[in-house]
């Protein structure tokens, strides 16, 4: 087994003995320059998570206490991992006036459909704050 970091490009040894031709040299290149990219990009989003936990702790003093000392650090990087994925992701959906409404109605079905009433109703509230319906569309006038 190699000790060689998955962010490298994997060498010519690789291909099983098969010198590579222009469209595998053009592949390696590729996948050298979209690594670089990505790698770039996570360094960027480091920034942002570590501005971000800075923000909402208020004071530099306080980030010892997002280590959890007391808590499993295995189940605890699980639950980290999914905090980010799942505000990562409600950034998006916050952030995209044109889909914002329509993903919302979305999801607020799948929810209601599968018994997440609360849920449902929770998404439908912040639906009718960034998309409200006009009374022509279904909803229903409010006395006006």
């Amino acid at each position: 087994m190699s000790n060689t970091p998955a962010t490298t490009p994997a060498s010519s040894d690789d291909a099983q003995g098969v010198p590579f031709d222009d469209a595998g040299f053009e592949v390696m290149r590729a996948d050298a320059v979209l690594t670089g990219r990505a790698m770039s990009s996570g360094e960027y989003l480091a920034g942002v998570l570590a501005a971000a936990e800075l923000d909402t702790v208020g004071c530099p003093e306080k980030l010892p206490r997002d280590l959890w000392p007391d808590l499993d650090p295995v189940v605890l990087q699980a639950v980290w991992e999914r905090a980010v994925v799942v505000g990562w992701r409600a950034a998006q959906v916050a952030g995209d006036d044109r889909a914002r409404g329509d993903r919302l109605h979305v999801l607020h079905s799948r929810l209601t459909e599968a018994g997440f009433h609360a849920m449902a109703g929770s998404v439908a509230r912040s639906r009718r704050l960034v998309a409200p319906e006009h009374p022509a569309d279904g909803e229903a006038e409010r006395g006006h």
